[in-house]
């Protein structure tokens, strides 16, 4: 147990004078800069000795949140005072005032905070520009009634204000309250959140109850303001005493009891302080008031003041936002070093040494409970209140003179700076504290967002268990809330029946909740954001006939795991192999007349390029994309090329043979031999141009589909330009084409092999292949579309194995009796090559 001595030694540093008047406490610390606080640390003077003992444990838990929002303050001035790179060379000092939530109580400091400064009067001056008030910023108060008052006093100054609890949205007025800023988001936001909530859950039949004081008026107001536009009605809106010790408190709280219950409603609204909120729900077991769901905030939820009300638990269930705050890294064992300190000699001495620098006249107070402080006390008011708020509005006072002294990360010029010089920085300036970013938007608020707390009863024990969040948007997890109803699943709270799933509301009369169910057409859903209608899905999503939410479309592709997918890829390796034992028997046979006849190295050069157009149907498997598109086209056009580019000096040679026979020994030195090689090359080159004809034209590209099946977005390859196709793959037409004519006439004597029957029966397989493929690929806007190219692919390539290589093979292995160079000799021997 501390001695009041022992409390003025916790001060360290600050002064602490004594008056019984209104149970509150002053503390000081000198400085460059002076912040004024305003804290409740008093317990609530107001008939304060003649409430029960209940009463006094809850003032006291009061004065706890207070004092621990009091020493936020300090702690985050020493963490400024000792950093040396946000105002190095400049140190901030504090004045601190109990408002003992009381709005008189409150302006005396305030008054104090605006005389000039070294006196204890207000200068009445025509221009302000120059006027240097007490105190360069001021912190606090907590509560929104005595912030609309405060707030005009320093806005008339250009002051900044900065409140670490004040939610009330009047103070989003940012012209009546230029200079007013706070660290907490503004009630707007938690209605926003609470009526997200009530959607989520299906609850339009509701009592909302409000404390009757700036903050519940405040809160109720707004909630009722924009529950119509949410399809919420209220079954009964009340307002309760702040002080439940007045004497009209006890028949209010009960008329709202058995109007509540005669409502037959299953979900409360509640916005209070603490103390009515334990009043109502006091009364309300006492009254064997039903359980209900009710849904509060941070205000009371947190409190051990509700949490501590007998049979507590038969309320039903409690849900309820609470702020978003982080922690505050080292305030636990600032607080405990503070405490241990009480007891150094040294310690008292240089806090009685302050004392005695107060100046008694001015704002004399006393805390005559003090003494009876401990850090026991203290420990379990440090895991409930939250000191990041507190600490963000000293930070952002300090940052803002940062940037206005001009300081550097080594130095801070001392420089005067007046209050209203501040504001354009606390404007603009984002701030970081503990590594987290800080910003005041347009009405001078930080939305950190909200945490979904649900009251979760273990062994007796209350646990404030998170189950969702809201920033903008509202998540719950809902397999963690318990409900109080038997099967532990969420009640219903409506005026009518509820719908079904997938029907709409369509509005009969005036009422809201009057209403007949029509279901949702196809493609379309119920809204719960727009109840008496059904809302068209975005086009990647889809809804069946009577849906309440869209699904998310899947992506239809050829798949690699699909059976279809796993047969084609098992041909396309099987094609490849074939074309790649071709090409080893080939290479065995290189010199043999057979091979030699049927085109030499040339052939292995076709054969690899068949491989390769296999292979490339892996291409049309799995997810497409832009460039896969145009890599498929691309690859097709080059390796068919490869292929019909090593027929072309064949079927010219057979030409100039057959048809022209006097002109063939001087022709036939450009399509033999090495110099064919050129006649492939330039063929291949040609291919090549026309690829960069068709990437400038309009390469292939992706193209979902959402119209073609119902359910799933179809994920093909759309031609971009025909003109480009045409030309990509007309090349290769006009050599098959050419092929064929030179070859499909051509006669061979008895006992010869006809080279030429061969290339005119793959050339005739390639075009009949190629024209159902693009009657098929012109029409076809299904996954099968993949699988018409593939199989396009691989009946070319297996056609022009199987008529061209594959008798030639038969020869190899079976007859090798007929490779011989009578059987293969050319038509006309062919002269040595020259050189001219």
């Amino acid at each position: 147990m501390l001695v009041p001595e022992l409390w003025l030694c916790l001060s360290f540093g600050w002064a602490a004078s004594l008056s019984p008047s209104c149970l509150s406490a002053q503390f000081r610390r000198p400085g460059d800069f002076i912040l004024g606080g305003l804290f409740p640390f008093g317990k609530d003077a107001v008939n304060l000795t003649a409430r029960s003992e209940p009463t006094l444990l809850q003032c006291e838990r009061l004065f706890m949140d207070g004092l621990i929002w009091a020493l936020g303050m300090r702690f985050a001035v020493d963490q400024i005072n000792n950093s040396s790179s946000l105002l190095p060379g400049i140190t901030l000092g504090y004045d601190m005032y109990d408002t003992c939530f009381e709005a008189l109580v409150a302006l005396q400091p305030s008054l104090l905070f605006l005389s000039r400064n070294g006196t204890t009067g207000i200068g009445v001056l025509c221009n302000y520009t120059e006027y240097q008030p007490r105190v360069t910023a001021v912190i606090g108060p907590h509560k929104s009634d005595l912030c609309l008052v405060t707030a005009k006093l320093f806005s008339s100054f250009l002051i900044p204000q900065v409140s670490y609890g004040a939610s009330s949205e009047t103070l989003s007025n940012t012209e009546l309250y230029p200079s007013f800023y706070r660290t907490v988001p503004s009630d707007k936001n938690l209605v926003e959140a609470v009526l997200l909530l009530l959607n989520q859950f299906g609850w339009n039949w509701i009592a909302t109850v409000g404390s009757d004081d700036e903050y519940g008026r405040g809160a109720q107001a707004l909630f009722l303001s924009m529950v119509g536009n949410d399809n919420v009605c209220i079954a009964f809106e009340a307002l309760i005493p702040t002080d439940p010790a007045e004497p009209s408190a006890k028949k209010q709280l009960e008329d709202t009891v058995k109007l509540i219950n005669s409502t037959k409603v299953n979900v409360v609204v509640l916005f209070a302080y603490s103390l009515p909120a334990q009043a109502l729900l006091e009364h309300s077991i006492r009254m064997g008031l039903g359980k209900k769901v009710w849904i509060g905030t941070e205000a009371w939820m947190l409190s051990d003041l509700t949490a501590s009300t007998p049979n507590i638990q038969s309320i039903g269930t409690v849900l309820g936002f609470v702020m978003r705050a982080g922690t505050v890294p080292g305030f636990r064992e600032y607080v405990a070093e503070l405490f241990s300190s009480v007891e150094q000699e040294e310690f008292c001495r240089e806090s009685r040494e302050l004392g005695r620098l107060v100046n008694a006249e001015v704002l004399d107070t006393q805390c005559q409970q003090c003494g009876r402080v401990t850090l026991g006390d203290m420990w379990p008011a440090l895991r409930v209140t939250t000191v990041q708020p507190v600490q963000v509005a000293v930070y952002s006072v300090a940052h803002a003179l940062h940037r206005a002294l001009g300081c550097t990360a080594k130095a801070c010029p001392k420089t005067p700076i007046r209050s209203w010089q501040l504001l354009h920085f606390m404007n603009t300036l984002p701030f970081e504290v503990n590594g987290q970013s800080f910003r005041f938007d347009q009405s001078h608020s930080t939305n950190t967002g909200y945490q979904l707390i649900f009251w979760a009863w273990r062994n007796g024990t209350l646990t404030h268990l998170p189950v969702g969040s809201y920033d903008q948007s509202l998540h719950i997890q809902k397999s963690q809330i318990q409900f109080h109803t038997a099967d532990q699943k969420e009640p219903t709270s409506e005026c009518f029946r509820r719908c079904q799933q997938g029907q709409f509301r369509r509005i009969k009369g005036f009422n809201l909740c009057c209403y007949d169910c029509t279901d949702c057409p196809e493609n379309t859903f119920w809204s719960s954001t727009d109840s008496t209608s059904c809302s068209a899905c975005p086009q990647h999503q889809w809804a069946p006939t009577r849906s309440a939410r869209c699904y998310d479309r899947t992506e239809r592709f050829l798949f690699w795991d699909e059976p279809l997918a796993v047969a084609l890829v098992t041909l396309t390796a099987l094609s490849a192999a074939l074309s790649c034992g071709t090409a080893l028997l080939f290479l065995k046979h290189l010199q043999s007349p057979l091979v030699q006849a049927a085109g030499g190295g040339r052939s292995l050069f076709a054969l690899l390029s068949l491989a390769l157009l296999s292979l490339s149907c892996c291409l049309y498997v799995g997810k497409p994309s832009d460039g896969l598109c145009t890599l498929q086209q691309l690859s097709n056009a080059l390796c068919l090329n490869g292929c019909f580019s090593t027929f072309v000096p064949k079927a010219l040679e057979i030409t100039l043979v057959t048809e022209f026979p006097r002109c063939a020994p001087r022709l036939l030195r450009w399509v033999t031999h090495s110099r064919a090689w050129l006649l492939v090359a330039a063929s291949l080159l040609a291919e090549g141009s026309l690829c960069l004809c068709h990437l400038q034209l309009g390469p292939d590209f992706l193209v979902a589909d959402y119209e073609s099946l119902p359910s799933e977005v179809l994920l093909v390859c759309g031609t971009k330009s025909w003109a480009a196709f045409a030309l990509l793959h007309g090349y290769n037409s006009c050599l098959a084409f050419a092929c064929f004519l030179c070859t499909f006439m051509v006669q061979t004597p008895g006992r010869r092999y006809n080279v030429a029957r061969g290339i005119t029966f793959a050339t005739l397989i390639y075009f009949v292949i190629w024209i159902f493929f693009l009657v098929i690929f012109a029409t076809l806007r299904t996954v099968l579309r993949a699988v018409t190219q593939i199989c396009t692919i691989l009946a070319t390539t297996l056609g022009i194995l199987a008529s061209y290589f594959m008798p030639k093979c038969y020869i190899l292995v079976f007859r090798p009796d007929l490779n011989t160079g009578d059987y293969f000799q050319n038509p006309v021997e062919e002269e040595p090559e020259e050189d001219s």
